[in-house]
């Protein structure tokens, strides 16, 4: 204890020893990096869209708010629409790599954006019609989707596919896209867990034109 607190002595010694001008900076640095955690991991931030997957709902160049702060309280609901780490991510956690995490700085990891559709408990189908129109079924009941592109534009379902039906364990969503023909979500790769959630997108800021609150449907 007493070699630790005369290591800390020391360290502030060496550090009141700096240029006045050059510690102010170095503190202002490390004061910004911890408001900027604190933002993006209690509150929220900003992300942009990369894909048409959840159109007509969000298009490329989209940029939107995703807020964090929910996630302490509460767990998704039915038609949020959700960034999260697919399954297939691996999130390694070194120093480094929690630091990118956290600040969004040179962070490489993967992230997805999808509606929650399934939610845990749920046996969920996914059906074509003699029309050709796909249809979800939730608990044997045909779910109404009016945010999608289109009930037609749905790539098939193969043997390889998450169509079901199956039920949705504890803790677990199916997460699908709005763009049903142009989307790889739950139907390739399965379930998540709630643990990948990165938070809710909740408002569209750019462009101006496109400006508009993401309600649940």
């Amino acid at each position: 204890m007493n070699k630790l607190k005369e290591l800390i002595t020391k360290i502030k010694e060496q550090y009141n020893k700096i240029n006045p001008m050059l510690r102010e900076t170095i503190e202002t640095v490390v004061f910004v990096i911890v408001m900027l955690i604190i933002i993006r991991f209690f509150i929220g931030e900003i992300r942009w869209i990369p894909s048409g997957s959840m159109r007509p709902t969000l298009i490329e160049g989209d940029r939107i708010v995703v807020e964090r702060y929910s996630r302490f309280f509460t767990t998704p609901k039915r038609g949020d629409i959700m960034v999260f780490y697919p399954p297939f991510e691996t999130l390694k956690n070194t120093p480094l790599k929690l630091f990118s995490r956290l600040t969004g700085f040179f962070c490489k990891d993967i992230a997805y954006i999808k509606r929650v559709v399934g939610m845990p408990g749920d046996t969920v189908e996914i059906k074509p019609e003699l029309s050709g129109k796909y249809t979800v079924y939730i608990n044997d009941k045909p779910f109404d989707e009016p945010y999608i592109q289109s009930p037609y534009d749905y790539r098939p379902c193969t043997r390889n596919m998450y169509c079901g039906p199956f039920q949705i364990p504890e803790n677990y969503y199916l997460m699908l896209g709005d763009n049903r023909g142009n989307s790889q979500d739950g139907r390739y790769w399965g379930l998540l867990h709630k643990d990948r959630f990165i938070g809710r997108a909740v408002v569209v800021f750019w462009p101006l034109n496109r400006v508009k609150l993401l309600r649940r449907h």
